[in-house]
């Protein structure tokens, strides 16, 4: 193998373990680094406070996550504890979160862009799915779903769009999330599109989802 071809086998292997090293949250680099919420430095997360000042309190919450929440208008209401609310997660790549459904009620279509997330019932019945991304067909854009029951897990690959339902026009749902990201981010596809501020021209999307400027102009009212 010619020199020039080395070094290209050399570069693409050094490449491929570069994606996988940076494809999620860093590793700490010691015990703990809860975030300075305080402190004027900017930095791709926060920096750390004084361990000297740490205390237990840093890593902990009385999030009451056993009791129920009132949903919204679509029936969900999704309780996330990330480093926002536990400065004490801070590097440490996790989060978790409560999520009620009312009957009938969804967590509707929505990204995480920095987390995996696994979810397990714990009352209730599921109706679940993600969607796959462009890829080559026959996997272009596949649906996977799934009905889950209390007790049951299901996971969604980082940044796919993903989707919860209760199918149960009678009886509440509750799960629980973790995801690998100490701020997972969530993007609701319908309020990022129909609702940005400032608002997507109509006629971008009424190109992209071929269909009349009014109906865009209707959905983003």
């Amino acid at each position: 193998m010619s020199s020039s071809s080395s070094f290209l086998v050399l570069a693409s292997l050094l490449a491929l373990v570069s994606w996988q090293a940076t494809a999620s949250d860093p590793s700490p680099l010691q015990d703990f680094c809860v975030a300075d919420m305080h402190s004027p430095v900017r930095v791709n997360g926060f920096v750390c406070k004084n361990p000297m000042e740490v205390n237990a309190d840093d890593f902990f919450k009385a999030a009451n996550l056993d009791k129920p929440r009132m949903t919204n208008k679509v029936g969900s209401n999704v309780t996330l504890i990330n480093v926002m609310q536990i400065a004490g997660l801070n590097t440490l790549g996790i989060s978790i979160a409560r999520i009620d459904y009312a009957p009938l009620g969804q967590n509707p279509p929505h990204t995480h862009p920095r987390a995996t997330e696994i979810l397990t019932v714990l009352e209730g019945t599921l109706y679940v799915g993600f969607v796959t991304s462009n890829l080559p067909a026959p996997n272009r854009n596949k649906f996977l779903s799934k009905v889950l029951n209390k007790g049951d897990v299901f996971v969604f690959p980082v940044g796919l769009i993903h989707f919860q339902f209760n199918p149960n026009p009678h009886k509440p749902a509750v799960a629980i999330a973790a995801l690998s990201s100490q701020n997972p981010g969530a993007i609701t596809i319908a309020n990022a599109v129909f609702g940005s501020n400032p608002p997507i021209s109509d006629d971008v999307l009424a190109k992209a989802f071929q269909v009349e400027k009014n109906t865009i102009d209707w959905l983003q009212s």
